[in-house]
């Protein structure tokens, strides 16, 4: 599989940031730099498209193929620094430290590209509809939208997982038009084309 350019936001997008675009508070835990939670996929695009608008730049979800390649940073490990997950806890807000909230992003150590919270703090919504494995998925790590359930893909674990869901390949299913404290979101924005000569 190969995976086009893109840039990932270095954290979940965060409550300052959602109300500033939205103009609603919907987390459960309040903090201006905690991720904003209580979002929907179905937020979550919205509000890629509105921040499109305002900026004139494209922002979507990311596929569940370049999430996982922004986590895994070049590993092949279970998490992005390696296996032991005694190791997590510098990494992730898991349930072993997260005192059952969100936290703050960036608190805890960035993957090796530079990413923070890709695992804990928040489940991440991907754009793809959700499939049971990888058969007849793309191979040019696009969103996979055949199907015809409106499920979507979360990734990364969160505040209330536990470490083996918090791994880079673990991923769980939603309905679209559902929202929990759990998940949240970030964004990828695609590169500007080079103009011609």
């Amino acid at each position: 599989m190969s995976v086009k350019p893109f840039f990932m936001g270095k954290y979940p997008i965060i409550q300052e940031q959602y109300q500033a675009v939205m103009k609603k508070k919907p987390s459960s835990f309040k903090g201006v730099r905690n991720p904003v939670e209580k979002v929907s996929w179905n937020d979550a695009v919205k509000f890629c498209e509105k921040l499109s608008q305002k900026t004139g730049r494209i922002y979507r979800l990311p596929s569940e193929a370049e999430w996982e390649y922004a986590c895994c940073s070049g590993t092949q490990t279970k998490y992005c620094f390696g296996d032991d997950g005694e190791r997590l806890k510098d990494y992730a807000w898991y349930d072993n430290n997260s005192e059952r909230k969100t936290h703050q992003v960036g608190r805890k150590k960035p993957n090796a590209f530079g990413l923070y919270d890709m695992h804990g703090n928040v489940w991440e919504w991907c754009s793809d509809r959700w499939h049971n494995n990888y058969n007849n998925a793309p191979t040019d790590g696009s969103s996979w939208e055949t199907g015809k359930d409106d499920i979507r893909v979360l990734r990364g674990g969160s505040w209330g997982s536990d470490a083996t869901d918090c791994r880079s390949a673990n991923r769980t299913r939603d309905y679209a038009n559902y929202c929990f404290s759990l998940s949240g979101f970030r964004v990828v924005c695609i590169p500007a084309l080079p103009k011609t000569l």
